[in-house]
């Protein structure tokens, strides 16, 4: 097997890993409530903490895995956040349940980004959507298997022991991945000459310094992160919330709450499939509009089916169509991942650190905004309509961008080898 789809797999599984533990907290939300004696609101403050630390730290730990590399960067998130994750489940109190999420997010931020770095290191370009749409096909595949390893837990051992046996798993796995894993191909011994060649590596690895006052400037990048942000706004639903509203607003029982599984199975396939099609529209049409279409057609798509949930009659039918918007934002996700590569190049951590750093302060918002809306409006469909309205934007702002232009084409490079920098000739 290529050394390239050997790394492919560690990612895949760091991101089975990411989505069993921070879905993990959503499927036992229920219970949780009940025993920490939380309202609703004070609810979406325990998530949107998270995603608050989360995306303060996006863009540090993004820069620093593009500059001394993601063996040690990783290794550390994975470590960090599997500590706090295992913390969550011997909490007693509410106020002690917020100071532990929000470091988990301080721990968590930077793995997408760094996992951007890896991608842009170890993958031919050919690939990197297809990359990407496995890395986040599963990721949904731990989102799936959450619920149906939970609740069986929970139900048995309480709502406290999933979290000890999903934090086991990451240290796990950071411990694998430090021994085997290296920065560069050119590093790793036993690759062959052809396995390089395909990639299209450099000996050592080029950092070039992220301009940031002249990035900040850049009407693109503002415009990839707020298609992040919008789509982010609805994506924080099912990590905070979907459980929680099927149980109250839905009339699940809490054995039912499996079904659940159904929305990451349909995201799952989404990311595949969009990772796919993502190569070959981009092939068939161009990166311009190969990117712009998928886009925009997977966002639209979501905003239909989000709406068709809020007048669904019945649990079962609000359940598949939101299974289906869901999976219309997942089929996006690649591209847009694949996107922050194409205009960010050796500054790719820190461009997708910038979109992530969005798509954290959606998610935060989207959190403590469905809870106030819960509690104000007596509803729990009102919090849809925000979200229908940014799907909407995402769409029009998808048609604007061109996957063909680099942010910073002027950049000069420092190199990186065996993490000692060598200056560049001037």
């Amino acid at each position: 097997m290529k050394y390239q789809n050997r790394v492919l797999g560690m990612l895949s599984l760091l991101s089975v890993i990411t989505y069993l533990d921070r879905v993990c907290i959503a499927v036992a939300g229920p219970r949780m409530q009940d025993a920490l004696h939380i309202s609703p609101q004070a609810w979406g403050w325990v998530t949107s903490v998270f995603f608050l630390s989360y995306g303060v730290f996006e863009i540090p730990t993004g820069v620093l895995g593009d500059r001394i590399g993601p063996r040690r960067v990783l290794t550390r998130v994975v470590a960090w956040w599997s500590a706090f994750t295992s913390l969550t489940g011997a909490v007693s109190n509410y106020y002690l349940l917020l100071l532990v999420r929000f470091c988990f997010g301080v721990g968590e931020a930077g793995a997408y980004p760094n996992a951007s770095v890896v991608i842009g290191r170890w993958i031919p370009v050919a690939k990197r959507t297809r990359a990407w749409g496995i890395v986040w096909m599963t990721s949904q595949v731990g989102a799936a298997f959450s619920p149906l390893l939970v609740v069986p837990i929970q139900m048995r051992y309480g709502w406290r022991a999933p979290f000890f046996v999903f934090g086991f798993l990451g240290l796990a796995w950071s411990v694998v991945w430090y021994t085997w894993f290296r920065d560069s191909p050119h590093e790793k011994a036993g690759i062959t000459q052809a396995e390089l060649d395909e990639i299209g590596s450099a000996p050592g690895v080029q950092h070039h310094g992220m301009p940031w006052a002249a990035a900040v400037r850049i009407p693109a990048l503002w415009r990839i992160a707020a298609i992040g942000a919008c789509y982010v706004y609805s994506f924080g639903f099912f990590q905070a919330w979907l459980q929680t509203y099927l149980v109250r607003a839905r009339g699940f029982t809490e054995a039912a709450l499996v079904l659940s599984s159904l929305v990451y199975a349909v995201g799952a396939a989404a990311n595949g499939l969009g990772g796919v099609a993502g190569d070959w529209m981009v092939k068939r049409y161009g990166l311009r509009n190969g990117r712009r279409c998928l886009g925009a057609a997977g966002l639209t798509a979501a905003a239909l089916f989000f709406t068709a949930a809020i007048f669904a009659p019945g649990g079962n039918r609000a359940l598949v169509f939101l299974a289906l918007g869901y999976g219309g934002i997942l089929l996006q996700q690649p591209s847009l991942c694949a996107l922050c590569l194409d205009v960010g190049r050796k500054n790719a951590g820190a461009v997708f650190g910038f979109m992530n750093t969005a798509c954290s302060a959606a998610s935060a918002l989207s959190a403590v905004v469905f809870g106030y809306i819960v509690r104000y409006s007596g509803n729990y469909n009102t919090p849809f309509v925000p979200m229908v309205a940014l799907l909407c934007l995402g769409a029009v702002l998808w048609l604007q961008v061109d996957a063909t232009r680099e942010l910073f084409p002027d950049v000069l490079p420092i190199t990186y080898h065996e993490g000692h920098e060598v200056s560049p000739r001037v």
